[in-house]
């Protein structure tokens, strides 16, 4: 049995590797916590991602440029009716 000054250091690592490892075991407990409040959080803000954004967006590009064409079509007609009309 380990008796004076190195008895003391001794129980003095002990007690310093399990406050570590106790303070370890609380840090990855809160990042969990963290980490799901983040997502719930983001989840609540509605956000889209970055696909879906993508395909929306080529959409309305295409549907601009069938309205420019539809728009000269127009035009067209328009200028058609108006010489006919005269």
């Amino acid at each position: 049995m380990s008796t004076g000054p190195n008895r003391l250091f001794d129980d003095f690592a002990k007690l310093m590797t399990d406050a570590a490892g106790a303070a370890q075991g609380v840090r990855k407990e809160v990042e969990t916590a963290f980490h799901a409040q983040a997502e719930r959080w983001l989840n609540s803000m509605d956000l889209v991602k970055r696909e879906e954004f993508d395909v929306v967006r080529e959409m309305a590009l295409k549907a601009r440029e069938e309205n420019d064409l539809l728009l000269k079509r127009i035009e067209v007609l328009e200028a058609q009716l108006s010489a006919q009309a005269k």
